[in-house]
């Protein structure tokens, strides 16, 4: 998946197995091998593939942060209190990553942003040291 999410941006054709075994280089891996983690990854939806000629173009379904995004969501429905589970989230992230947090759900609720003039959620989403606190779309419609 980070081969996908890497190298193909969200307006490519994708990529072909030949080109990802050749992005995993160094890990010795066969072609067929590569080939059949594609075919499974598209088979549970992870990955969109396309014909071209006799071979497939593969692309990451979903962003990154929207997976990620869904992983949290996931492991919160692994039962136990939610609320608990939030709050020690909560309390464990950084100074800066509580101020994307707060920003987001101000986003959310249709509030500005952080009342310390720093900017709201868009001036924070090109920073790829903040790309782990927002909430995609995709997450959020599951």
């Amino acid at each position: 998946m980070d081969v996908l999410w890497d190298t193909v941006p969200g307006t490519s054709d994708g990529v072909t197995v030949r080109e990802v075994a050749d992005a995993l280089d160094g890990r010795e891996l066969a072609y067929t091998t590569v080939m059949t983690v594609l075919d499974r990854l598209a088979g549970k939806g992870m990955v969109q593939r396309e014909r071209e000629g006799r071979a497939w173009r593969y692309r990451a379904a979903a962003s990154r942060e929207a997976y990620i995004a869904q992983l949290m969501l996931d492991a919160l429905d692994l039962g136990g209190s939610r609320d608990a589970a939030l709050v020690r989230f909560a309390r464990s992230v950084t100074g800066t990553e509580a101020d994307v947090l707060r920003a987001a759900l101000g986003a959310e609720a249709g509030l500005s942003g952080p009342a310390d003039g720093t900017g709201g959620l868009s001036d924070r989403v090109g920073d790829p040291h903040a790309g782990r606190g927002r909430r995609t779309d995709e997450a959020v419609d599951r």
